[in-house]
């Protein structure tokens, strides 16, 4: 079958802008076929919650008149809510405490690993992470046991040694022990971030400090640590969010040490407590806009301060 000469002459002679053109608008038409599913699970389990919670933060419920435009009075009672603000404080005194000896760990393992000289790294490596994997609930529960003062083998081997029994579940110990289980849980998830960043440092830079005469220890304080602050800020950011919405080890040290966990230990616990125990699902979701509102600015304090910090070492330099 042949084409007549003048079809041939239009089809040569069309631009080929229009080609490209076409080709590219549907390019983006499956690129953003692609990416609906993820708008659509963002909008529906994210936007759509986010928007509803804000909207009953502004209301109040009454015995007489039902729902009530409240406007702001949630808002200004979460902020002279003494047990709101003492929950806040005590994850305050966590991070401050719990998260530096975290992210020392992490770093440590991190550089170790990184030397090359640590026999065996990929099953440290392994080893290390291995926490992480464990759910939160199941790791709870087993460091409960652990701290268990009739039956936990703590407990029994410091009796059989005449030490007494080590109260970990007491209100004066509850904070640090439940840092040890976040510690436990969580070093390895820092680690893989910070031997990840240490690995895509190029070996030129490394070639050059030993030929400097640059020791270990010197190539991982002026060299790695100050090429990896990028990824140690992500961990310090990932960090203050984590601390400050403990929800699985309060809830469940609750069930095994009533008297020294609170309804309100920690302020996504208290918030929880206030919807689904208290049935006060107003002034919950204003607790946990302020929360996140809260959430935000220290991580944003934290994130300016660094580069702050390193203008300032630019400057300096």
């Amino acid at each position: 079958m042949s084409h007549s000469p003048a079809l041939s002459a239009e089809r040569s002679s069309a631009p080929p802008h229009r080609h490209s053109s076409t080709s590219r608008r549907k390019q983006n038409i499956a690129a953003y076929l692609f990416v609906l599913p993820f708008f659509v699970v963002f909008i529906a389990m994210l936007i759509v919650p986010l928007v509803y919670s804000g909207y009953l933060s502004l209301f109040e419920s009454k015995l007489i008149g039902g729902e009530v435009f409240a406007g702001l009075a949630n808002y200004v009672r979460a902020l002279q809510d003494s047990a709101f603000l003492a929950s806040i404080g005590r994850m305050g005194l966590f991070f401050i405490v719990q998260v530096p000896i975290m992210l020392g760990l992490a770093l440590f393992f991190a550089l170790a690993l990184d030397s090359g000289r640590a026999r065996g790294a990929r099953g440290a490596r392994l080893l290390i992470f291995m926490p992480y994997a464990v759910p939160a609930v199941v790791a709870t529960l087993m460091w409960g046991y652990l701290y268990g003062p009739d039956f936990g083998p703590i407990a029994q081997i410091a009796r059989a040694v005449g030490l007494g029994t080590p109260e970990f579940l007491s209100p004066e110990n509850i904070l640090g022990s439940m840092m040890n289980i976040v510690t436990w849980e969580f070093v390895g998830y820092n680690m893989i971030i910070l031997y990840a960043a240490l690995r895509s440092i190029p070996g030129e830079l490394y070639e050059a400090a030993e030929i400097d005469g640059a020791g270990q220890f010197r190539i991982a304080w002026s060299v790695k640590i100050p090429a990896i602050r990028p990824a140690i800020l992500l961990t310090v950011i990932f960090s203050i969010i984590g601390t400050f919405q403990l929800f699985a080890e309060p809830s469940l040290l609750n069930t095994i040490a009533p008297d020294a966990i609170t309804n309100s230990f920690t302020p996504n616990y208290y918030a929880y407590n206030l919807a689904f125990i208290n049935q006060e699902l107003n002034y919950a979701a204003a607790i946990a806009f302020l929360l996140g509102i809260f959430i935000a600015i220290v991580s944003y304090i934290v994130q300016l301060s660094t580069q702050q910090r390193e203008r300032r070492e630019r400057t300096t330099s």
